[in-house]
């Protein structure tokens, strides 16, 4: 039997709640002050996990009981100390490899220094992670009528690992494409070389709000903490790819702006029948991307730190892409907030769309 442990930690103080409810009676801080003090244990075990070559896997969700605030503002030293613990913890169970789940992968230099001081191997599941972002956004884009040889796609989060592997998997499939980040200078870096790559336009805004606005395409991948997209920002009849948890794009956006599709990134299903012994918030049978690469590397019997650190090569996003594939790992349809979208729905989005733009056109008419 195959063997995989994945760590998970809360997104949210009030995240807590759900487990101990005497949390909500706390304020944020010292919730977060509790919690620090304790160590990462095991949530679940995972069972049922059978690929479609016949292979089987188990393995341990663990959990590390810090939020992405602390993650990234904590002494790196104690972060550190917390991931070992967390990577001994699945030795310990049996794990064979450790796949690290939102901010645990982001803190620090992105796996490396866990790798190193550990005698499994880790992944942090970008490179998955990337692949089924752009296939789900491509895929969506598609049922909205938008031919990808002629938009524009705003990418969010541009210069991290998942962002700069999308934006270059996107290079040559789109006409345009419009770079958002914090750092201005790896931006020109990042532009420079998708222009070499065959995309014949490529900007660089490190403005979001004013980067969306004009996209057809918006793939959110960014590691900020608050929502970045406002209802009001985005274009009638655009699509929406959210791979980022916490999510960048407002939750108002889906209630307010019934013309523009917006879809969960990386919600993958499990081949088998799956047991996770935990309800994160997913169906039964599905789960992120980054936790599928872990899975699907153990199904493989490859035992290697796949993904690491700050650059993810093309040529692994599309290797991962295809061990998926021979798996029987698959995007679990359009999602958004874990709730399935029909195809009913995504034709009423565009219809809605379509007749905002006619009416905008025939205003435009009047005036003139």
């Amino acid at each position: 039997m195959e063997t995989f442990a994945f760590l998970m930690h809360p997104l949210r103080p009030d995240d807590f709640a759900r487990k101990y409810p005497f949390t909500r009676r706390l304020p944020p801080r010292v919730v977060e002050g509790i919690f620090k003090q304790i160590p990462p244990l095991k949530i679940s075990h995972v069972r049922g996990i059978r690929s479609a070559t016949g292979a089987q896997a188990e393995g341990w969700l663990l959990a590390l009981p810090l939020t992405p605030r602390q993650l990234l503002e904590s002494d790196w030293s104690f972060v550190l100390r917390r991931l070992l613990q967390s990577g001994h913890l699945a030795e310990r169970l049996g794990a064979k490899i450790l796949g690290l789940g939102a901010f645990t992968k982001i803190a620090g230099d992105r796996g490396i220094s866990v790798a190193r001081n550990l005698s499994i191997p880790v992944t942090t599941g970008n490179s998955y992670t990337a692949a089924t972002a752009v296939e789900g956004l491509l895929h969506a884009a598609k049922l909205m009528g938008h031919d990808p040889r002629q938009v524009r796609v705003a990418v969010l989060g541009a210069t991290g690992s998942i962002g700069s592997a999308c934006s270059q998997l996107l290079a040559g499939k789109v006409s345009a494409m419009v770079l958002t980040a914090r750092n201005r200078e790896r931006l020109e870096l990042l532009a420079g070389r998708l222009r070499a790559a065959g995309c014949p336009e490529v900007a660089i805004d490190t403005d979001t709000h004013r980067a969306v606005r004009a996209a057809d395409l918006v793939l959110a991948v960014s590691s900020a903490t608050d929502a970045l997209v406002e209802p009001q920002d985005l274009k009638r009849g655009s699509v929406v790819c959210d791979v980022a948890r916490p999510r960048n794009i407002s939750a108002q956006v889906h209630a307010r702006r019934d013309d523009v599709l917006v879809i969960d990134g990386g919600v993958i299903r499990v081949p088998g029948n799956p047991d996770f012994g935990f309800d994160f918030g997913f169906p039964p049978g599905m789960v992120e991307a980054c936790m599928a690469e872990t899975i699907m590397l153990a199904l493989e019997g490859r035992y290697e730190s796949f993904t690491l650190g700050p650059d993810i090569s093309v040529e692994r996003v599309q290797e991962i892409h295809a061990l998926g594939r021979k798996h029987g790992f698959a995007l679990a349809g359009l999602r958004r907030f874990e709730r399935a979208i029909s195809v009913e729905e995504v034709a009423r989005i565009r219809e809605r769309a379509a007749r905002g733009k006619l009416e905008v056109r025939l205003g435009e008419a009047v005036v003139r």
